[in-house]
C-alpha cells in the first residue's frame, strides 16, 4: 500500500514534488492555507487564481510551479465544490482525487492540506481521508507486466497528511490506523471479485478464510464440504453445484472478542464463484462479469480482515456457502424440486436464479447460532439494478431498526443504499402448484421477491437483505474512490454498522 505520513510542519518547512490545497467553490475570502501560499509566493497565486477561471467543482484540478519560491515545486489546487455540500462522503472522494492527480504530475511524495469540516472530529477526519487516498490509489494488475524500473522510479510513493497540530497526533494515529485496516479489508475485497474465476474457485475462498484464522487468535474456522453439507440437508446447493467440476464448500468464520461481548450477528454472503446461469443458460454478454458473482462473501472476507484491528464487543459469524452455476449432463434442472435445510421444499424453474437457493441454506445454517440479527450481502438479482442502477444497493428487512440502523451506516460511509418493501401480498407470486416455494416470481418486482423468498429461511431472526448486484462490480467509473470493476462495496457499510453496537 502507499505510504501515508501524518505531519505537523508549516508550509515552509516542506520540501518535495506537490503540495495540493483543497479550495472550496464560491468562497470570497480564502482559507488561511491560501493566503499563507499566496504570501509564499509574492502574492501572485490569488490575482493568478481570478484570471484563471478556475470553478473549485469536485476534483478539478490547477497545477502551478513554484519557481523556486518554496520548498516544494509545484501547487497543485484541488476543487472540493461548494462548502454547504461539504461531507464525509466528499471528503472521501477528495482523497481518491488527490492521489489521481498526483499521480498525473509524476509526482513522488505529495503534501495534502485540505479543510476540515467543524464537526469532524480529527481522529474521523484522519481516517475518512486517508481511506479514500488508499482507496482512489487502488490498481488490480495482478494480470498486467510488473512496472520497468523506469516505471518503478516515477511513482507515487508518499503522501502527508497536513495541518495537523502535535496535540492531535495521538487520535489522528489512530484514525490512520483505522483507516489502513478499513482500506486492506476493502482491497481484498476487490482483489477476490476482480481474480479470474478460473482461478477463485469454491475451494480458493476457503483457503483464504484459513489465512486469516493463521494470522488472528480471535478468528475461528469451520468449513463445510460436500459431505457435511448432505448431513446438515443443504440440497439446494449441493444442487446448484452439481454442474461444476469443483464441489461446493462452505466457510463459517467466528470473531471472538477480547472484550465482554454485547450481542451476536451472522453476515451471510452469496458466494457463486462463478454463474454461467446452468442449464438456464445466460447470454455471451452477460456472461462476462459474472466472475463477481461472489462479491457478497468477497465482502465478508474484506470485512473479517478488519474485525481484528477493530476490536469490537461483539462475537461476529461469517458464512457462505460458495459454489459454481455450471451447465453438464449432472447439472440441476428446471422442474426439480429440492428441500432446503430447514425442510422448506423449492421447485426450481430457473436455475440461474441460484443465489436465492445457497443464501436459504446459509440463512437456515446462521439461524442454528441464534444471533440478534442476520444480515446477507448478495448480488442477487438484475431487478435491484433496474430500480435503482449500477451504484446504489437494495435494502429490505423484517425489522424496522435493523432497517434504520444499516441505511444510516450506508449514509455514513457513502455508500448509497435504498430501502424497498417488503411487500407481504408478493408472497402469492413465490408459491409453487409441486412444492411450497419456486425460486422465482413474475417478471415485475423481481428485488422484492426474491427478498421473500430468502425470509422463509431466517426463523424469526431480524434480518436485512442488502442486493448490491448494481454498485458491486462497476463497468464505467462514476467517481474516482470506486474504480472499475470490483468495488469492494458492503465491507465499510458493514464494519460501520457492527461499530455502531459496541
Amino acid at each position: 500500500m502507499l505510504d501515508i505520513n501524518l505531519e505537523t510542519r508549516a508550509l515552509d518547512g516542506l520540501t518535495g514534488d506537490l503540495l495540493v490545497a483543497g479550495v472550496f467553490a464560491g468562497e470570497t475570502r480564502p482559507d488561511a492555507h491560501l493566503k499563507a501560499l499566496d504570501q509564499a509566493l509574492g502574492g501572485l497565486l490569488l490575482p493568478f487564481l481570478a484570471s484563471e477561471g478556475f470553478e473549485r467543482k469536485m476534483g478539478e484540478w490547477l497545477v502551478i510551479p513554484t519557481f523556486g519560491k518554496m520548498g516544494v515545486k509545484k501547487i497543485g489546487l484541488l476543487g472540493l465544490g461548494a462548502q454547504k455540500q461539504w461531507t464525509t462522503d466528499r471528503l472521501h472522494e477528495a482523497g481518491a482525487h488527490v492521489v489521481r492527480r498526483a499521480r498525473e504530475v509524476r509526482a513522488h511524495e505529495a503534501f495534502v492540506f485540505l479543510p476540515r469540516a467543524s464537526r469532524l472530529e480529527v481522529d474521523r477526519f484522519v481516517e475518512t481521508l486517508a481511506e479514500g487516498v488508499w482507496l482512489g490509489a487502488y490498481q488490480f494488475h495482478a494480470y498486467r507486466p510488473k512496472p520497468s524500473e523506469v516505471e518503478e522510479a516515477r511513482a507515487l510513493r508518499t503522501i502527508s497528511l497536513c495541518g495537523l497540530e502535535r496535540k492531535d497526533l495521538a487520535r489522528a494515529t489512530r484514525g490512520l490506523e483505522r483507516a489502513r485496516a478499513l482500506a486492506q479489508g476493502v482491497i481484498l475485497a476487490r482483489d477476490l471479485v476482480n481474480t479470474p474465476a478460473g482461478e477463485m474457485t469454491p475451494q480458493h475462498l476457503v483457503d483464504v478464510a484459513k489465512q486469516f484464522v493463521m494470522q488472528d487468535d480471535c478468528l475461528s474456522l469451520e468449513t463445510l464440504d460436500a459431505d457435511a453439507m448432505e448431513k446438515l440437508g443443504m440440497h439446494p446447493t449441493l444442487a446448484v453445484g452439481r454442474g461444476s467440476q469443483h464441489a461446493p464448500q462452505g466457510v463459517h468464520l467466528v470473531y471472538h472478542p477480547t472484550k465482554k461481548t454485547k450481542k451476536r450477528i451472522a453476515l451471510i454472503g452469496k458466494a457463486i464463484t462463478f454463474d454461467s446461469g446452468g442449464l438456464s443458460l445466460k447470454p455471451a454478454d452477460q456472461m462476462m462479469t459474472m466472475k463477481s458473482d461472489m462479491a457478497g462473501a468477497a465482502a465478508i472476507l474484506g470485512l473479517f480482515h478488519v474485525l481484528p484491528a477493530l476490536g469490537l464487543p461483539l462475537e461476529v459469524h461469517g458464512i457462505f456457502l460458495a459454489a459454481e452455476n455450471m451447465p453438464s449432463g449432472k447439472a440441476y434442472r428446471p422442474g426439480d424440486v429440492v428441500r432446503a435445510m430447514n425442510g422448506k421444499t423449492i421447485e426450481v424453474l430457473n436455475t440461474d436464479a441460484e443465489g436465492r437457493l445457497t443464501l436459504a441454506d446459509a440463512l437456515c445454517y446462521g439461524a442454528t447460532f441464534e444471533p440478534d440479527a442476520m444480515i446477507d450481502v448478495a448480488t442477487l438479482t438484475g431487478a435491484a439494478i433496474v430500480a435503482l442502477g449500477d451504484n446504489i444497493s437494495a435494502l429490505l428487512a423484517n425489522d424496522r431498526g435493523l432497517a434504520k440502523a444499516l441505511l444510516a451506516a450506508a449514509q455514513d460511509v457513502g455508500e448509497t443504499t435504498w430501502e424497498l418493501p417488503l411487500f407481504e401480498p408478493y408472497q402469492e407470486l413465490i408459491k409453487s402448484r409441486v412444492a411450497e416455494l419456486k425460486n422465482i416470481g413474475n417478471r415485475t418486482g423481481g428485488a422484492i421477491t426474491a427478498a421473500l423468498f430468502l425470509s422463509h429461511f431466517v426463523n424469526g431472526i431480524p434480518w436485512a437483505h442488502i442486493d448490491i448486484a448494481g454498485p458491486s462490480f462497476l463497468e464505467k467509473e462514476t467517481r474516482p474512490d470506486w474504480p472499475l470493476g470490483g468495488t469492494g462495496v458492503g465491507v465499510r457499510l458493514l464494519a460501520s454498522y457492527l461499530q455502531t453496537l459496541s
